[in-house]
């Protein structure tokens, strides 16, 4: 065991939805995720995750729902798969009202909206929390529903981040490019809140988005929210290198992990000149503890119970675009490059490449039962605290991971026992803070002092004077 080690980052995952991360748990007696809809079940929760010392809670978010035979799935609004979705802007602001320190990151699409309207609510939402605001940046995968939504047209894997690009760089123009430090006088005595001199607008004319003029709303604490992202493709790799800060990575095959890594550090130094320090990468993972090992398994097979080949069947269908109707359940996995509607390549390559977990699933119906009993990630610690904090001490250490975002089973036990039971563990090695050491989100992960983007990042290029 290490005798000393810099803490790990903790973030927990949810949606503002019924779903878990294995299809079917929200019929579990003990699951209150039902409770979606209602600010109660939100701000108790935002509450327990700051008494137990969690740097940030993660909302999931798409406009996104499976589709079978092009409309949609009767089975996913049975069973809640992946559907339905609320907005988690507008429940993280009543979070941010009921906690503190808890950072709070937001999924949002670059495809649904204009850049101006996503930098405006997250520079607010980051000054009325006092600087715990992030943005978890998606490209708009499973298009084949949100297309028929929008009315919009099917954009290949490669445009998508090529667009997000453009929205990037515009939403970063406009974060850090209008506001100079000092352009807020708020002088009553002369009338001046604000001086023009030091109050700039912007101008952007990029491939997709043309913008000129100034943000709305002075700068928030954060200035610019800290940038999340997932996507280990070639593109996925080469847009979280130049931009994010915080990258979820699938931890089921740890060589695949330090690959993922290695690849995205390199990247970073190499072509965007930033420091290989400035980005950190978490990995998804299920938790569940019980005083010893033999009830921890027991109770994950229990819950693995409530989920259903037909609906990771159907999860599969929805997030890789490849259909398996009728599909022979002895035959090979499909390739990653059959993905039909242009979705989310991470799990279709996962389990065609032979990238995924240790014990690889080669047939159709080997990879169903995987996908059926562990969700689209695969990587799980089961086992009393003790076992799991020196499970998560290996895989560290194997890996290189800066933390880990806690999936759920069933709401709140699984946060519940992650922070009563398996958080004091973890304090014992060395591996979890015992108390945050700051205030902002940035600094939580990179930190006291941190508190915006380090002038090794493109966004720092667009601050006045900065050329």
């Amino acid at each position: 065991m290490s005798t000393e080690r810099k803490p790990l980052s903790f973030g927990v995952i949810q949606g503002l939805s019924m779903s878990g991360m294995v299809t079917g748990i929200w019929a579990h007696p003990d699951n209150q995720s039902g409770d979606f809809l209602t600010l109660d079940y939100w701000t108790k929760l935002g509450r327990k995750l700051e008494e137990g010392g969690i740097d940030f809670l993660f909302l999931a978010d798409q406009f996104a729902y499976p589709l079978k035979n092009g409309t949609m799935a009767a089975r996913a609004v049975e069973d809640a798969v992946s559907f339905p979705m609320g907005d988690p802007l507008v429940v993280l602001s009543a979070i941010a009202g009921a906690t503190s320190r808890l950072g709070l990151v937001a999924t949002i699409s670059t495809m649904t909206e204009p850049p101006p309207h996503v930098a405006r609510r997250l520079s607010t939402l980051d000054s009325l929390s006092g600087g715990r605001i992030g943005w978890n940046i998606v490209t708009g995968a499973n298009q084949a529903s949100t297309t028929r939504l929008f009315g919009t047209a099917v954009r290949p894997h490669a445009e998508r981040y090529a667009i997000a690009d453009d929205f990037l760089e515009l939403t970063l123009k406009l974060w850090e490019g209008c506001w100079e430090d000092d352009a807020v006088v708020y002088n009553k005595v002369d009338r001046i809140y604000a001086d023009p001199a030091k109050v700039h607008e912007i101008k952007h004319e990029g491939p997709y988005f043309r913008s000129e003029g100034a943000l709305p709303v002075p700068p928030s604490p954060q200035r610019t929210p800290l940038l999340f992202q997932a996507g280990t493709s070639a593109s996925g790799r080469r847009f979280a290198a130049k931009y994010a800060e915080a990258v979820f990575i699938p931890g089921s095959h740890p060589e695949k992990a330090v690959a993922d890594i290695a690849a995205i550090r390199t990247l970073a130094q190499e072509e965007f000149g930033r420091d290989a320090d400035s980005i950190k990468f978490v990995c998804g993972a299920l938790f569940i503890t019980a005083d010893t090992a033999e009830e921890a398994r027991r109770r994950r097979e229990e819950m693995a119970g409530y989920s259903t080949l037909e609906s990771a069947k159907l999860e599969y269908e929805y997030h890789t675009g490849i259909q398996l109707t009728d599909a022979d359940m002895d035959k090979p996995i499909p390739g990653g490059r059959q993905t039909a509607q242009e979705a989310s390549k991470s799990l279709a390559e996962k389990y065609a490449s032979g990238k995924g977990a240790e014990q690889q699933p080669q047939t159709i119906g080997e990879m169903l039962e995987h996908l059926r009993r562990n969700g689209p990630t695969g990587l799980g610690f089961v086992g009393t605290p003790e076992q799991i904090a020196a499970e998560v001490e290996e895989f560290v250490d194997r890996t290189g991971v800066d933390g880990f975002l806690i999936e759920p089973f069933v709401t709140p036990g699984t946060y519940d026992e992650f922070v009563d039971r398996i958080m004091p563990a973890l304090r014992k090695r060395g591996l979890a803070k015992t108390a945050y050491e700051s205030s902002t989100l940035r600094e939580h992960l990179f930190g006291d002092g941190n508190v915006t983007l380090p002038e090794s990042h493109v966004g720092a290029s667009f601050r006045p004077g900065a050329n």
